[in-house]
This record gives structure tokens, sequence and C-alpha cells, in this order.
């Protein structure tokens, strides 16, 4: 990461915060106010009036070239306002809900400018939200010009329509917003084909009435076209029937079906091969890539940005007596993710239940790192063959956390590691964590391999355990440990020495 990056990156965690506490403050005041203080007068209008109006900049072409580049790129993002709802929630999962939403809707490509939180037992069926907290809503969103209007939870098509007559923006929920982010960050073939499928699976129900949501945009203010909601599929699919739409979805799953035969035959020879597998999983943004970077020296995109890794990397590591394991880095997680994308990327998330053994990444310096980690694992329990695979719960950023953090994180998961994939503290401990719980190989072997068989020693030092090499007249003797496959090719090609 570039200072550059590192410069946005406090920005944008700092534009967060004073978004989040500003929606924090007002929830606070409408819960202490009474009746009679009506925070929706004139006086209430005017204050969000000015406070938007200090935001605006115009983007006239008269006009343009009074600000600068940066002003220019960041008034042209796609404006958007929070919506929140507390039901069993407590203030503070309340707030780390919103943060990550804030942090969602930044990725994919939009400027949070505010948000409203609502306390009620249930969402309205109609608006999501109570009827004088909408009318609020609308009012936000006016002051402030936003183009969409951002929800943390799935929303049924009815409340989306009416909650859009209501703030007359688009209306968009956390399951479109997290679709979004997977089609701007899906590269290969088969991750956008994953992608799209999960899209038109949440498209197909809501068709009724989505063109017109598309249409309620900013003109031109938003970068990229119709902004969040709108990429993957695209506007073209907007117009297509449902029969249309189940056959292009029908076409996805064949596509992905027939690229599922080389993921198993890559996984075949891996485990052909007697080379253990170490599976790669964690919450969005909590630091996968980077220890896979650490791990392997593998170069992989390190980004500050929520489900910057979508498709699979496979890398290969050693252990400090030589053993060869493969290292996948898997998709993020996150809280509630979709389910049209579990079952998309199920093909992916199997390399899990196929694993040898699961390295989860956890943000030890979250505010709240074990709901990470129950999101993490409820979305495995649905994989199968994942249970059975051995956890190693690895507490990355260690450096950011506080003592106290650690030591409870250490409390409620006897085992895990400390460390800090950037700075490489605790990551020797790691290894010698990880490499205790690979399976070793079981076959003992004593043998003479001749000289002319070369490549099988080269193998046996590749995939095995060596405990004593010696060199005869007629060849190398190997005393080792090694799976029943190389040890059988080994007896095919050598004769046990005759004084054993």
């Amino acid at each position: 990461m570039t200072p550059t990056q590192s410069g946005d990156d406090e920005a944008r965690d700092a534009r967060i915060d004073e978004v989040v506490a500003r929606i924090l403050s007002r929830q606070a005041q409408a819960l202490s106010s009474t009746a009679g203080q009506d925070r929706s007068g004139d006086a209430g209008a005017m204050e969000r009036e000015a406070r938007a109006a200090t935001r605006r900049v115009d983007t006239s072409a008269s006009d343009r070239a009074d600000i600068s580049e940066v002003e220019y790129r960041q008034v042209r993002l796609e404006r958007v306002v929070l919506v929140g709802l507390r039901t069993t929630q407590s203030e503070e999962e309340a707030e780390n809900s919103l943060r990550e939403l804030a942090a969602l809707a930044e990725t994919a490509g939009s400027r949070v400018m505010d948000g409203v939180i609502q306390r009620r037992s249930l969402p309205d069926p109609a608006t999501y939200l109570g009827s004088g907290k909408a009318k609020e809503l609308a009012d936000i969103v006016r002051a402030h010009e936003a183009d969409t209007v951002i929800v943390d939870e799935e929303l049924a098509p009815s409340q989306r329509r009416g909650l859009e007559d209501v703030v007359d923006a688009k209306v968009v929920d956390r399951t479109a917003l997290i679709l979004d982010i997977f089609a701007q960050h899906a590269k290969s073939r088969e991750g956008k084909a994953q992608v799209e499928l999960a899209q038109l699976e949440y498209l197909l129900p809501r068709l009724r009435g989505w063109g017109e949501s598309m249409s309620r945009q900013a003109g031109g203010r938003v970068a990229g076209g119709a902004g969040i909601g709108s990429r993957g599929p695209g506007e073209t699919k907007i117009e297509l029937d449902r029969r249309r739409i189940r056959a292009r979805m029908a076409k996805l799953k064949a596509e992905i079906a027939r690229m599922e035969p080389a993921r198993r035959t890559q996984r075949g020879a891996r485990r052909r091969g007697g080379v253990p597998s170490v599976a790669i999983a964690g919450y969005t943004n909590a630091g996968k890539s980077t220890l896979l970077n650490r791990l392997t020296d593998a170069g992989v995109l390190v980004e500050d940005a929520l489900f910057a890794t979508l498709d699979p990397t496979v890398r290969r590591a050693r252990t400090a007596d030589g053993r060869e394991y493969t290292l996948t880095d898997t998709v993020g997680f996150v809280r509630n993710l979709p389910t049209q994308l579990v079952e998309a990327f199920r093909s992916t998330l199997e390399e899990v239940g196929a694993a040898d053994v699961l390295l989860h990444v956890v943000d030890a310096a979250h505010p709240d790192p074990v709901s990470q980690v129950e999101a993490v694992r409820a979305v495995l329990s649905g994989i199968e063959g994942a249970d059975r695979v051995p956890e190693l719960i690895a507490l990355n950023k260690a450096d950011l956390a506080t003592p106290e953090q650690l030591a409870v994180l250490r409390t409620a998961f006897p085992g895990s590691v400390a460390l800090s994939a950037k700075t490489g503290y605790g990551v020797g401990t790691l290894r010698a964590a990880l490499e205790d719980l690979l399976p070793r190989p079981s076959v003992l072997i004593d043998a003479v391999i001749p000289y002319s068989a070369g490549s099988l020693v080269h193998r046996v030092h590749e995939e095995g355990e060596v405990e004593r090499e010696e060199y005869a007249a007629e060849g190398t003797r190997l005393v080792a440990r090694v799976d029943e496959a190389l040890a059988a090719a080994v007896r095919a090609a050598t004769a046990p020495r005759a004084d054993e």
C-alpha cells in the first residue's frame, strides 16, 4: 500500500466516523425528545440545508475549472444516505453494523453523506421505516441532494417501492449493495458468471418496478452510469421478462457446471500428489491476502477494501522440515452474506470442505471480532465437509489491537495465534502451529533408489518427510515417511535392502 493509499484510507475512515457519529447523535436526541419537541420543523430543515450546502460543489461546465481534480472526482461519486433499524440490537452492535454498511457503500464507489437509524420492534411492512422517520429521511435526502438510499437489510419488493415513493430517490438494500461490489471485483470468467447468476436470482422476483427505480438518478453526476445496483447484468437486463432471465440463469448454471470439473481435477491432482491443502477463510478485509503474501511471497493484490479478493488464489508453501503444502485464499465473508452469493460461489467455497486445515483469519483490532467469527462459521456450516476440517484461528492485526482485546480473544478462541501479517510479528508461531495440524505421511519406507530414478528421490523430498539419506554404489538410500501412493511408486522402482 502506497502512502497516498494510506492517506486516502485514513480520510475515508475519518469521514465514516463523522457520519456514523452524526447518525447516532441524531437517534439519541430523538429518543430523549418528548412528543412536543418535534425535530422536523423549519429550523431543523434549515439546519440540514445549511449543513448540506457546505458540501456542495457546482459541477457545471463554467465552474468546473474552479475546483480541483480530486474535488471533481468526489462530487461525481454517487451520494448515498444510510438507513438502519434497531430491533434487538445493542447500541454498540447498531454502531458496528452502520459502520460496516458505510464501508460497503464506499467500497461500491459512493460517498456516504448522512443517514438515519430508528428503534422499533419490527420493520414497517409498507416503507420499512415508520412514516415519521421516512419523512425525516426524505428531508435528509433532499438536503444532501443524495442519489441513493441504502438500507442495512434485505427489503421486500413492496417495501423498496414504498420507501422510494416517500424519499423520491433510488433505494437499494444490503443484498443489492454486496452484489454490486462483487460485480465490480470479479475478474475471472467463473467469478463473473457466479456473480451474474446471483444478481439475476436476486432480480427475478423484483422485476416489477425495478426499471422505474433505476430511472431515479441524479443526471450525469454519478460516475459510472446508474451507480449501485446497476452493475453486472446491467440495464439491458431490466427489460427482460422472467422467461428470458430464467433462460440466462440456466445458461450461467451450465457454464459454471462446466468449469467445476477443472477445479475438481486440480484439487484431485494435489491430493494424488500427497500435497496437503490449507484453506484461508475469514471476514472480508481481515487481512487474508496480506497473510497469504507473508506465508508464500505470492504477490496477491492487497487492498484496504471489502471483497478485494473474489477469485480463489492457490499458492504453494513449504514447512520448516521441507514438506510442501498449498494455501488457497477464498472469498471474504460478511454478516448476512446474500444466500444467492453463497449458492453461486458454492463450488469456490467447497475448497474449504476439501482442505486439510482451515486457517481462519480474524481482525483482532475490530470492535466486534467475535460476531465476525460467528458470521464466517455460519456460512461454512452449510458447506459439506467444512465441519470436519481442523480450524486454526489467526488473530491478525495484533499490532493494532490492545492487550485487553487480545486477552479476550485468546480466551474466546483457545489455541489461537496473535500475529501481524503486515509487520511479520507472530508469523513464525503461526507457521509452527499450522505445520502441526498438517497431515503427516503414514507409510515408513527404507529403500535404495537407483540413481537413474533421481526424479523419484526428488518426489520423496517434495512430498514426504525424509528421516535419513545416504549414498551408496547402487543408489540413494532413503528412510522416509510418505503416503501410500508414493510408497507404491518407490516399491515399483526399487527393491528393499536385503540386510533390513
